[in-house]
Parts: C-alpha cells; structure tokens; sequence
C-alpha cells in the first residue's frame, strides 16, 4: 500500500491521476443533483431564521435552578397559548427564550411565569425585543454583504488570471458552496443567525482561498499547453488538480479538525453560543473542498477548450500522437 507521499509524488508526476476532467459530466450531474435538491429542501422542511432576522421577544434567565427546555416552554404557553419558543442553554449559567413577537402585557407576564417556573427572582429574568424593521435590516445588510463579496471576487479573479472564465467557473463553485450548506442546515433544522451568515462568508473565502491555489497551478500548467507538453488543455487542467489534491485534503483536514472540536466537544459541554458560526464552517469546508474539484476545475476547462486556438492547439497534439502510434 502507498504512502501518502508516494502517493503525492504519483498525482505529482501524473503517474496516478484522478479523472476530475475526463469524468465531468458526472460530476456536474452529481452537482446538479445537490444543488437542486439542496434548493427544494425549504419547499419541503422551511429554513429556520434566528430572532434576529424575523423579529421578537428574547427572554434570559440567569442561574436557574435546572436547565430544563420544556420548561420555559410550559411557562410561555401558559400565558400565551400556542406561541413557538426556542429554547437555548448559555453556558450552563443562563437560559435563553426566544418567542414570537408580544405585546407589553405578554411580556412582563412570560417573565414571571418563567421567573417562578426557574425559581429565580424577578430580577434574574430580562427581556428585550427585535422588530421586524431591525430584522429585515439585518437581511438587507447580509445579502449585501454577501453580493459585494461575489462582485469583489469576479473583478478580482478576471484581472489576477486574466481570463473572465476562470471568475466564472469559481463563482459557479462558491454559489455551489453555498447553496449546499444552506441546504443541510434545512435538512437538519439548524437556526441561521447572524453568526451564521458569518460563518457562510468565511467558509465563501476559504472556498476562494482554495480555488485560486489550484487555478494558480493550472495556469501554470497550461501555459506549457501544446507541442512543448504533449497535453492537451483538459488533461493539463486535470494534472493541476491532481497536483494540488493532497495540498487540498492536507488544508481540508487542518481546518475542520480545530471547528469539529469545538462543534463535537466544546457545545455539549456548554459552550452554545459557538455552534452556529462552527456548524456553517465544518459543514462549508467539506463542500468547499468537493466544489474546488469537481465544479470550478472540470468547469473551468469546458469553458475553455472549444476557444480555437486551444481547440487548434489540441488537435495538433492528438495528431502527433496517433502519427507516433501513442493510444488515446
């Protein structure tokens, strides 16, 4: 069995090469497959936003006597019948109650249900109210955020390659990311917050962190596209990915290792308020690195290989190799 640095070496060399390329229309089906899917899953299972976004009353309760939910719960539906709660644990020193949106009145009578349900003075339980005006402020400013993002990394890539079809395939790739992300925190029933959307920012930068090295390498490559290499443009673009795949995995590993500690270890031990921001980031990392590979790259090249002077260019190099009896 190979080591994983021989095995480096062989995806190096191209002695090994994995068909993220060849096999492409398999994984724009499997793509496309997820991304849909993805997509129709709020159809089915509605994604949940946090108070933030959609406005309403928040509940603390500090230093309770137990940290049960369904208390909180059985406190708010006692005076206001039928209203939805989420409950939350703070560190073992706080509970936090999420509700929907109240009137004065409701207020202050929730929060002496949930003082004397929790066995706590008046004076541990504070409220405080988001409006929907500040919600969809909220909504307004992260799809801003995020289509600045998106422009910024257009312009960016076109200029730094120098080529507009790599800024396209890496935007297919990080729209890709996340679409897919937002549709397993549906899946799952997962709140997306603001530190979420934070989270979906940083894994987008990671995603174009990881997309920009392996495009580096394939410009690299293909700059020796031709008679010179003896390759054609797909399997120059193939190689290059093949190249970065260990850097890639390596860079994925790291990553997750110190986010998965905190989203398996650190918030069943107390630590919730880091659960959205790390949830968005494990989730986002693995997808980034699957999109870098089998989305931008193999999409990168469909885009570029019907160009005539690279279609010339590789057609001179198939000639050459059936003239010298070498198999396709």
């Amino acid at each position: 069995m190979r080591s994983m640095s021989q095995l480096g070496n062989d995806l190096y060399s191209g002695k090994t090469s994995f068909p993220f390329v060849q096999r492409r229309r398999l994984w724009f089906i499997i793509a496309a497959v997820l991304v849909i899917s993805a997509a129709l899953v709020p159809l089915v299972r509605p994604v949940q936003f946090s108070i933030e976004f959609t406005g309403g009353s928040q509940f603390t309760v500090s230093n309770p006597a137990s940290f049960d939910q369904a208390t909180a719960t059985q406190a708010v539906t006692s005076v206001v019948p039928g209203a939805t709660t989420r409950v939350t644990t703070i560190s073992d020193q706080a509970v936090r109650v999420q509700t929907d949106q109240m009137d004065n009145d409701q207020t202050q009578a929730v929060a002496a249900a949930l003082a004397q349900a929790y066995d706590v003075p008046a004076s541990e339980v504070t409220n405080s109210f988001i409006g929907p005006t500040w919600g969809s402020d909220v909504t307004r400013q992260s799809l801003w955020g995020l289509s600045i993002f998106l422009a910024l990394t257009f312009l960016i890539l076109a200029l730094y390659f120098r080529t507009w079809k790599m800024s396209v395939a890496a935007i297919i790739g990080l729209v890709d990311v996340l679409v897919i992300t937002i549709g397993v925190y549906a899946v799952f029933g997962f709140e997306i917050s603001p530190a979420a959307v934070i989270g979906f920012l940083t894994i987008l930068s990671y995603a174009l962190y990881d997309t920009t090295v392996v495009f580096d390498k394939v410009r690299e490559n293909t700059r020796e596209d031709g008679e010179i290499s003896g390759r054609t443009f797909a399997e120059s673009v193939n190689l290059a990915a093949n190249q970065t795949l260990i850097r890639s995995i390596n860079t994925t590993v790291v990553a997750i290792l110190p986010v998965g500690a905190i989203l398996f270890i650190g918030v069943p031990l107390g630590a919730r308020t880091l659960s959205d921001i790390s949830l968005s980031i494990f989730v986002g990392t693995i997808v980034a690195a699957y999109s870098t590979l089998f989305v931008a790259v193999p999409m990168y090249a469909l885009l570029r290989e019907k160009e005539q002077p690279i279609a010339q260019r590789d057609a001179r190099v198939l000639a050459a190799r059936e003239k010298a009896g070498i198999p396709a």
